[in-house]
């Protein structure tokens, strides 16, 4: 890209500008959804002025027709004028995508990603020069903590909602007879885990207070997956032919992510095998944009980071794991499957 922009970037910085402005249009994004703009553009029947969306939502017709004239400029809503009124409404991706009423809606996503990422993301600066200076840690029986259980929980289940068919299709899984998936939060990835393969038995084994939470908060009618809790570091974890770990292995230091393979191997029937979900580097680490920005939030927000498959393939064979299969899907995430 550096070769490419050279010579433009001299003469005007546009790239750069656009780079320095990322932050304000997710911001604008972020704003209309927690407002109710696209839901309530989504149930209306037609176009609605700026007028009536302020007044639908309770802020000011000023603040409001300018924020409308920014989703417009990002091509996230479609404007009409009549008699010198604007009329506002959604395109099909902002039905689809940002309006709760909507099966793959990521709302919860951006709600997660504005009240928590975005403010410790003022962090950065700090984090990278005192890793592990990543914020103040949270009582686990406070009411600041279960909201931000709550929201995280809806950013996963909004992953997997857009993101779960590709990774339990990257590779053939019929043969797992019994399958569970430890950390496996609301239950969205096992649900798609269920029906790509409705002969299998599908388990979510998570903490106590997630299950609870989950059963609260994201149950569905006539679930065919089933909820077991405990915590598969400290206790142990319930034999499978397969074990899925979505999101969780970038979580933490390599030493405890030896620590839990391992047990999940001892565990394993044989024949088993454990399915990874992660956003994987290049193996020279200049890329995906993505995984690197991935990178980066858990520098801010855990103990982790994101690999390469050479780093993901040594922790699985030295924990006794064999054939080791990489699938880059193109999407937010990738999979890796082995073998005991």
């Amino acid at each position: 890209m550096a070769e490419h922009l050279s010579q433009s970037e001299l003469d005007y910085p546009f790239k750069l500008l656009e780079y320095f402005n990322g932050f304000r249009v997710s911001k604008v994004i972020f704003s209309a959804c927690e407002l109710g703009v696209f839901d309530l553009l989504l149930k209306s029947q037609e176009p609605l002025s700026a007028q009536h969306v302020a007044r639908e939502l309770g802020t000011s017709v000023d603040g409001m027709e300018r924020l409308l004239d920014a989703l417009v400029g990002i091509e996230i809503l479609e404007v009409e004028t009549t008699d010198g009124t604007a009329f506002y409404s959604s395109t099909d991706v902002a039905n689809l995508y940002l309006a709760k009423g909507s099966a793959k809606s990521l709302h919860d996503m951006i709600i997660y990603q504005s009240q928590t990422i975005y403010p410790l993301w003022n962090n950065m600066v700090d984090a990278v020069r005192f890793v592990g200076s990543n914020g103040k840690q949270l009582n686990r029986e406070s009411e600041v903590f279960m909201e931000e259980m709550l929201k995280f929980m809806g950013l996963m289940n909004s992953s997997w909602v857009l993101d779960g068919h590709d990774i339990v299709t990257a590779f053939n899984l019929s043969c797992f007879q019994t399958i569970v998936d430890l950390g496996g939060c609301t239950g969205a990835l096992a649900r798609e885990m269920v029906k790509a393969y409705p002969s299998s038995s599908v388990t979510v084994f998570d903490l106590p207070q997630v299950v609870e939470s989950t059963q609260k908060h994201f149950s569905q009618e006539n679930d065919a997956i089933v909820f077991q809790t405990g915590d598969f570091f400290s206790g142990d974890i319930p034999a499978a032919d397969l074990y899925v770990l979505a999101r969780i292995i970038h979580d933490w230091p390599e030493e405890k992510c030896l620590t839990l393979l391992k047990k999940i191997y001892n565990t394993c029937r044989p024949g088993g095998g454990v399915l990874l979900v992660e956003a994987m580097l290049f193996e020279n680490r200049r890329g995906p944009v993505m995984a690197q920005i991935f990178s980066l939030n858990m520098l801010v927000q855990a103990e982790g980071r994101e690999r390469p498959p050479s780093e993901y393939t040594h922790m699985l064979k030295k924990t006794g794991f064999q054939n080791v299969q990489v699938c880059r899907t193109g999407k937010s995430y990738d999979a890796i499957l082995a073998i005991r």
